[in-house]
């Protein structure tokens, strides 16, 4: 599996050399075939010696988990506007050095959603089509990924009696590829995950997504989540457990875990809003002004929009969303989840208005939580086709809460979702400086989820 995963970053790597000289506003066309191969490697099945361990893995369905998870951490079903106290639970917070070293194939887990078995639940998962709503496993996921924290915690010093001084928060997710399965909304579909790597407070989670397919399970998408334990009031960071590789095999993903830390933390520097664009992407705003400025008049503010294009500025989706009690998490903030799979399919919907067919979603990348969100927020969210290329079209979505009061406006998220057509999109440019920043943006984003670039 090792073997193959190294091939493929060494035909990734050769791509991009090929692709260095390619026109700015194209992605070479010859090397999107065998990338649609290639990139359907990062959808590799679970360390064998994991799956294959004694320790017991199963854990049921997501609404079982859902309630082990409440029943952990002392919380009750049912809304209360000022929730109960846990600070008497702070007491019991333990020390870094009190907490045993734990492998990866201890928290390894795996849950089902019975889809087929469950006609109530097929009404919550399914579209029109018949084909499964990828929003609604987006927040199964994010769940998910918090058990597979719970199960990698274990404080020796706890009494039995006491709840977890817990709680988990989810910091971003790194990003998500798209197996080219298309998913029924009324077969099993089976989550199964691991921590993979930790801080002092913070957890790297992986988590598989497959679903049953005549007879056996097929994979549909992997996702790292990056996650933070808190102290039982979420007023502070908490230790975890640190991790002891079991074999060979984990360390290698340990280390790998280390690598896509520095990764993150190099593409957050690097970001077009936080530094000048570089020399080429300069170039290319330079040939976006001479496309879009007439050539015959001394009229400089006036724009000209080439055939088959469109304006940024025309090519967006909005919606606000008021926030529920049914949208909290376990600590009565909105649920992470929720936000993704809102924001999700907003993007959908841009993506089915600008392409004017149904598109197939290719790759999700980083998702941040900058700000946690109350239930009685009112949420817009707006969702920007921000490059194009071939048929390709990227997204990019914010999701800002709403003061009702004050009318102010604070960001909690920005999303970014590649989608694809069965055709050449239109393409789209952008009409302001502010506007090209963006499209830059969108385009590095877009070579990143398909390999063409690391930074």
């Amino acid at each position: 599996m090792l073997r193959i995963f190294v091939g493929a970053q060494k035909c990734l790597g050769l791509v991009n050399r090929k692709c260095t000289q390619a026109a700015s506003k194209k992605l070479c066309t010859p090397h999107i075939a065998p990338l649609a191969s290639i990139l359907s490697i990062r959808h590799y099945a679970p360390p064998t010696h994991i799956k294959q361990s004694a320790v017991p893995n199963d854990s049921g369905t997501m609404s079982e988990i859902k309630h082990q998870m409440m029943q952990r951490l002392g919380l009750e079903p049912g809304y209360q506007p000022l929730p109960k106290s846990r600070e008497h639970l702070l007491k019991y917070q333990p020390k870094l050095e009190d907490l045993p070293a734990r492998a990866m194939q201890d928290s390894f887990t795996s849950a089902i959603i019975p889809l087929s078995t469950n006609r109530s639940l097929q009404d919550k998962y399914v579209t029109y089509l018949g084909n499964v709503r990828m929003g609604r496993l987006l927040e199964d996921m994010d769940m998910f990924a918090a058990w597979c924290c719970h199960k990698h915690l274990v404080v020796p010093q706890l009494p039995a009696d006491v709840h977890l001084p817990y709680t988990f928060v989810t910091i971003l997710v790194d990003r998500i590829d798209f197996a080219n399965t298309l998913a029924s909304g009324t077969e099993d579909i089976r989550l199964s995950g691991h921590v993979s790597w930790v801080g002092t407070s913070s957890m790297e989670v992986v988590v598989w997504l497959e679903q049953m397919q005549n007879g056996s399970y097929k994979k549909l998408t992997r996702a790292l989540f990056l996650m933070a334990a808190r102290n039982a009031t979420n007023t502070a960071a908490a230790p975890v457990n640190p991790i002891k590789p079991a074999n060979e095999e984990e360390s290698v993903i340990l280390a790998g875990g280390i690598d896509r830390k520095k990764q993150r933390q190099l593409l957050g520097a690097q970001s077009i809003f936080k530094v000048e664009p570089n020399d080429p992407e300069q170039t290319l705003m330079y040939e976006l002004y001479k496309r879009t400025t007439p050539t015959d008049t001394m009229e400089l503010n006036k724009r000209i929009l080439p055939p088959n294009c469109r304006w940024m500025s025309d090519s967006y989706h909005m919606s606000t969303i008021p926030s529920f009690p049914e949208h909290r998490n376990h600590h009565n903030r909105v649920f992470g989840g929720f936000l993704m799979r809102t924001a999700l399919e907003i993007s959908w919907a841009a993506a089915v208005l600008y392409c004017k067919t149904r598109p197939k979603l290719e790759h999700i990348s980083d998702i941040s939580f900058e700000k946690p969100v109350s239930v009685d927020s009112f949420i817009k969210m707006t969702a920007y086709v921000v490059y194009t290329t071939l048929n390709y079209v990227q997204i990019m979505t914010v999701a800002e809460v709403l003061d009702p009061h004050s009318g102010s406006q604070v960001t909690t998220n920005t999303f970014y979702y590649t989608f694809s057509a069965p055709h050449t999109v239109t393409e789209v440019l952008p009409r302001s400086y502010h506007e090209t920043m963006w499209y830059l943006q969108g385009r590095r984003k877009f070579e990143y989820s398909k390999g063409l670039k690391k930074t």
